[in-house]
């Protein structure tokens, strides 16, 4: 055959697109197969923006109200830390947009994320991805699906989101804002997955990396918020650009055009990326491990399998403890700025001193809600490591099904302790250095007192895991509610029953003359109970059902 023959023959022509070749089919297999998955964060984003313009009126109905959710707002620097400031709090639109923006904005970053580490990393380690590229399929298709899913799932969180609040009540304008926020923060973090998924070493990793920057970026954010830090600040976080929007207080919309311009230039890095480095690997290669295997005891294995989290948590709660110390050492600064709580001291409802300790408890059990989440994700790994078949051949030795599930448990129980203590060690030292009253012992003390409420929320997991693992989500159950009626139930002055449901709310004061320690012991029998229930559960049922 002659070489102009050659070609120009069907068989050896170049396919349409390229480097992109298949990409409109994969999409819409993959929408029809995992959209539904993004379906949770979405529901969730839109039900906190609705429930807010809807409870808003009911919970505070008069001026005065208002004036004491500004009051409890300013007398509590946590709630700024996570929330973000509290521009206007006297109207149902300003209330959301405090409430809402910057959790809202997190949990469209973490679908994102998620969406597409699973689509491109998630893939190449399962093997799904060398099936796809066996057929007609670009070396780039994959990635470009992965943000596509994820840019459109923001997309459609940020209008349902703000659809529903405006038929809830919402003014339009605000309520469009806030729901672009949402979106905007979802592309951002699409950029940041695409390029940390070229950058790890498997999918694992690569969703470390993303979710551990954008944890970073908005504890500064609300950190910078918190301490009046200068205004230069805003602009070198890009979560805080979404908070200069000011949704209800200002209606800015050109700093999203700054989160759209971040994603483009992340994208054009992850495709850059992508084309260079090896499929199946990461741009940052793992060393080669051990000629020989070391780790010939359960523990030893436990730990080894979750040696990367462990060592990042840690690292992690040094930065917490440090961002909280300082925060409480500037507790005296920020009650005085703020003329709510001005006027609650200047009436003697409270004092000064009652006011720190009740922030030290605050951000410990913000400490301690935070601590449960490795152990959580430690439980979850010996899920994912039964769906892999690589605990069937270790339970086929000596090592017994009771001993197996027991280590992670205590893997997973003493690493959140320890967090605790970590950051509670580092907040009482900074904050000793102040002259606000409070010194190390004091807030170790507090942390220990806030351990059994941790170990609650773990074994919440423990026995999800041993129990029901094809439930797995519901292992996160505690951590979430926890933290909503934590931070946000007093603010909306629910009755002590639907508080008591976080164990954290049993956690007392221990700088208090009468410390009652009855709520403590409650929450050491409930974690029994489900420590129990994770055990018989894991001994008795098939493995991976």
């Amino acid at each position: 055959m002659s070489t102009t023959a050659t070609a120009h023959h069907p068989a050896h022509a170049q396919p349409r697109g390229g480097h992109l070749t298949g990409t409109a089919p994969l999409l819409r297999t993959s929408l029809r197969h995992d959209g539904r998955l993004l379906a949770p964060w979405i529901a969730i984003a839109t039900l906190l923006s609705a429930s807010s313009v809807l409870v808003y009126p009911w919970v505070f109905p008069t001026q005065q109200s208002r004036e004491g959710l500004a009051a409890a707002v300013g007398s509590n620097p946590a709630l700024g830390l996570i929330f973000g400031p509290a521009y206007d709090l006297s109207t149902a639109d300003g209330f959301n947009a405090w409430r809402a923006l910057a959790l809202g904005g997190f949990l469209s970053a973490l679908g994102a994320i998620f969406a597409v580490i699973r689509a491109t990393r998630a893939q190449e380690d399962s093997g799904q991805a060398e099936l796809l590229a066996s057929g007609v399929l670009g070396r780039g298709s994959r990635l470009l699906t992965g943000a596509a899913m994820a840019l459109i799932g923001s997309l459609v969180l940020g209008v349902v989101a703000a659809l529903v609040t405006v038929l809830c009540g919402g003014g339009w304008e605000a309520t469009l804002l806030l729901g672009a926020t949402f979106t905007a923060t979802g592309w951002m973090f699409t950029g940041v997955a695409a390029v940390t998924a070229q950058l790890g070493a498997d999918a694992r990793t690569a969703s470390s990396m993303a979710v551990g920057t954008l944890g970073v970026l908005f504890v500064l954010r609300g950190f910078a918020y918190s301490v009046d830090a200068p205004g230069w600040t805003s602009w070198v976080n890009p979560l805080s650009w979404m908070t200069e929007t000011r949704p209800a207080s200002g209606n800015t919309w050109w700093p999203l055009a700054l989160a759209v311009a971040l994603t483009l230039v992340l994208l054009a890095v992850a495709f850059t990326l992508q084309a260079r480095r090896d499929f199946g690997q990461g741009t940052i290669t793992p060393g080669p491990g051990p000629a020989r295997g070391k780790d010939t005891t359960a523990w030893r294995l436990a730990v080894r399998l979750n040696r990367g989290p462990l060592v990042t948590w840690a690292l992690a709660s040094l930065m917490l403890g440090v961002v909280f110390g300082y925060l409480a050492t500037s507790i005296t600064d920020i009650f005085g700025a703020d003329p709510a709580v001005q006027q609650i001291l200047a009436a003697g409802a409270t004092s000064p001193d009652e006011l720190t300790s009740a922030f030290v408890v605050t951000i410990l059990s913000l400490v301690g809600i935070i601590a449960a989440v490795p152990g959580v994700q430690i439980m979850l790994k010996v899920r994912s490591e039964e769906t892999v078949d690589r605990v069937e051949p270790i339970l086929a030795t000596a090592v017994s099904r009771t001993r197996y599930y027991a280590r992670h448990v205590l893997l997973a129980l003493g690493a959140s302790s320890l967090y605790v203590l970590v950051a509670g060690a580092v907040i009482g030292w900074l904050a000793g250095t102040a002259d606000i009253g409070v010194g190390v012992g004091d807030v170790l003390r507090q942390a220990v007192a806030t351990l059994p409420a941790v170990w609650t929320v773990v074994a919440v997991s423990v026995a999800v895991v041993g129990a029901r693992p094809a439930v797995a989500l519901v292992a996160w159950v505690g951590v979430l509610v926890s933290f909503l009626l934590t931070l946000l139930g007093p603010t909306f002055g629910l009755d002590d029953w639907v508080l008591g449901i976080s164990p954290f709310w049993h956690v007392p004061d221990v700088s208090a003359a009468d410390v009652d320690l009855t709520g403590l012991a409650w929450i050491s029998l409930v974690t029994v109970g489900f420590l129990l229930v994770g055990f018989v559960g894991f001994r008795r049922r098939d493995l991976a059902r």
